[in-house]
């Protein structure tokens, strides 16, 4: 695993006007941005998707290129930010999903060059995650953030309390009642 010195040498680099920086972090966090991308993939979609979470991790790079204000200072921040991107994709694509069974004119662009199929059902419950999401982050923000670092960013309980600047005892609890809450409100919208 890289130093966190490193990753914060070239994240300040990258801050500062450095563009090639970004292109040194990814492939230096390659196995954990893999590994994030994998664990979103097995959360989110049931066996026999053509999405790979290599293409996840891809599409999450070219918009993190073009992003010229990643507000990321050290590894769990970006770790976070990349995470977010991730679920903001698989969100998106989704929707587009959604979209197309509705009728709409355009084929969204694959990921990959592979067909990035979701049923119905599971562009449904994508869609609610995140929606029942929102929602608890209009009722705790708090939870709605450790969710988003914990599940969708893979962070330890230790590495949220740091990028939270909370006791891992807060993140704990947050995670508890979050989770209780979001397998209530998605039962309820999916059934």
């Amino acid at each position: 695993m890289p130093s966190n010195g490193q990753i914060t040498a070239l994240l300040q680099r990258y801050k500062a006007g450095d563009e090639e920086a970004l292109e040194s972090i990814v492939p230096i966090m390659y196995d954990e941005l893999y590994e994030v991308a994998r664990q979103h993939m097995q959360r989110e979609f049931r066996k026999g998707h053509t999405l790979s979470a290599t293409a996840l991790v891809n599409e999450a790079y070219l918009k993190l290129a073009r992003q010229h204000d990643l507000d990321a200072s050290h590894r769990c921040d970006f770790m976070a930010i990349a995470s977010r991107t991730m679920r903001n994709i698989l969100v998106d694509h989704a929707r587009s999903k959604k979209r197309l069974k509705r009728g709409a004119g355009q084929a969204a662009l694959p990921l990959d060059e592979a067909a990035f199929q979701l049923t119905d059902q599971e562009a449904s419950e994508v869609l609610e995650l995140d929606a029942a999401i929102d929602r608890l982050a209009a009722l705790n923000e708090r939870a709605s953030e450790v969710v988003q670092f914990r599940f969708y960013g893979g962070l330890t309980v230790e590495e949220t309390a740091e990028v939270m600047n909370i006791s891992e005892r807060s993140v704990q609890r947050a995670w508890t009642v979050a989770k209780a809450w979001l397998r209530k409100e998605v039962s309820q919208h999916i059934g």
